[in-house]
């Protein structure tokens, strides 16, 4: 089975992430540090709410932030986020070749779903894992072990397409084969994902 993460993967949606909590500390005259912004970068809605409260002592519970970063995203991934190029194009191959596929994310639900539903991907799924309900960060080898569970698959019958290398990682410690995915947000860890990963891509058109 072939599965697929979401942001940064199949969409150039991470930039959207940068700005919406760049904007939402930028509300409240606070600036994001390296460290909080790999914080939140490598984790799930609800986790790095919480953290994001803690981190900046705010007089919000975690569900105000949420929806907060909700508000600010919600038409981006309705009308503006693109696909990666060539993503489209080997989802459809892959779907012409009988490939059994997935999608495996740590987005929220919402969101997804919406930019799903713009780019008409929907169909090339047999089933979609939103790790927010599996209740634990994507990094965390249980995620994939979870997510093998859920969908009745072995690890050894799966690639998984992903640009985070903490992601990758728990992967392939669960035993599934793994393709990075280049994007931008995670460009530094280059070397350390052509480390980690079976292959790795620039772009989706390498495959085609």
């Amino acid at each position: 089975m072939d599965l697929f993460d979401f942001d940064g993967t199949l969409v150039d949606s991470n930039g959207v992430w940068v700005d919406v909590d760049n904007g939402f500390l930028a509300r409240r005259g606070l600036i994001p540090t390296r460290e909080y912004s790999d914080a939140v970068g490598h984790s799930i809605f609800p986790i790095a709410a919480q953290y994001t409260k803690d981190y900046y002592h705010l007089d919000m519970s975690p569900e105000e932030i949420m929806a907060e970063w909700l508000d600010m995203a919600r038409d981006a991934y309705a009308h503006q986020v693109p696909l990666k190029p060539g993503a489209g194009e080997f989802l459809a191959r892959r779907a012409g070749e009988g490939a059994d596929m997935a999608l495996v994310t740590a987005c929220v639900p919402e969101l997804c779903r919406a930019a799903l539903a713009r780019h008409g991907l929907e169909r090339y799924f047999s089933a979609v894992v939103y790790v927010q309900e599996l209740g634990v960060e994507k990094r965390d080898p249980r995620a994939f072990a979870l997510t093998l569970e859920r969908l009745g698959v072995r690890a050894s019958d799966c690639t998984l397409y992903e640009d985070s290398p903490g992601a990758c990682k728990a992967a392939r410690d669960t035993g599934i084969a793994v393709v990075g995915v280049y994007d931008p947000f995670y460009a530094m860890y280059e070397a350390e994902m052509r480390q980690l990963c079976r292959r790795y891509i620039r772009s989706f058109t390498e495959l085609l």
